[in-house]
């Protein structure tokens, strides 16, 4: 399971034009289940991502996690993650886990990371979603298990 993991300002998310989900500002998170995942990697990356401490504290330090700053996430499956483009310039998605397999791993790490008291915003699985947000910093973290 890989996630990316943005800092943000603000995040809107819209499927066929229609706003589904938006955050005024902390976290999105791009993630991508890997053929043979299953809930511990999803337990895992999501324990990870509330406690992830890069939000700045009064020093300006990196210090703080979502929670702590009372920010949201807005989680997105995005199976391209698992993009293979080692051969050619067609990226192959083999590694990336069939839909029927990793949207109930997508929706058991959305209740996970909320049982951390984060609010947790969703994309719509599988949909074309067209996202617009505001990265703050910019810090982009890339967490894999």
């Amino acid at each position: 399971m890989k996630a990316v993991v943005q800092r943000v300002k603000r995040t809107t998310l819209c499927v066929d034009g229609k706003l589904i989900s938006e955050i005024p500002f902390g976290l999105t998170v791009f993630l991508g289940v890997k053929t043979g995942d299953t809930e511990k990697e999803a337990a895992y990356l999501a324990k990870k991502i509330a406690a992830l401490r890069i939000f700045e504290d009064e020093n300006g330090k990196m210090n703080l996690s979502v929670k702590d700053v009372g920010g949201e996430v807005l989680l997105v499956s995005q199976f391209t993650l698992y993009g293979d483009s080692s051969h050619g310039n067609r990226p192959s998605f083999t590694l990336a886990e069939r839909p029927e397999r990793a949207e109930p791993l997508y929706e058991y790490a959305v209740e996970q990371l909320a049982s951390y008291g984060v609010t947790v915003k969703k994309g719509v699985f599988g949909a074309d979603m067209k996202i617009e947000q505001l990265n703050d910093g910019p810090v982009t973290i890339l967490l894999e298990i």
